[in-house]
């Protein structure tokens, strides 16, 4: 019997093994660092504040506990979320499938 976290780790470094999924998440972290700068400089954020909301803006958590106060921060964010959620979930995606792709190779051994 397979143990289910040596089955994740596999497929985990199956997944960072992959162009795609490196691409991507090369994608992802650059659109994040640009949106940090972006919302410290815009909106007066400290850089902390600003990797915060890119993040949970990204991934769609969206706690509305920091919001932006300036129209260019606000337009700002409707382009983030316009361009960030589609390259985030193809991330995600691409991960889980290359994780279901190594355990679908391991159960056929």
């Amino acid at each position: 019997m397979s143990n289910p976290l040596s089955d994740l780790w596999r497929g985990l470094t199956a997944a960072f093994r992959d162009n795609r999924v490196r691409g991507l998440l090369a994608f992802v972290f650059s659109l994040i660092a640009l949106a940090t700068l972006f919302f410290a400089t815009i909106e007066g954020w400290s850089y902390v504040d600003a990797l915060y909301f890119a993040v949970m803006t990204i991934a769609t958590v969206g706690y509305g506990d920091l919001t932006p106060a300036t129209t260019a921060g606000k337009l700002g964010a409707v382009v983030y979320v316009i361009v960030g959620l589609g390259i985030f979930v193809a991330a995600v995606t691409a991960i889980a499938d290359a994780v279901i792709a190594q355990r679908d190779r391991d159960a056929d051994k």
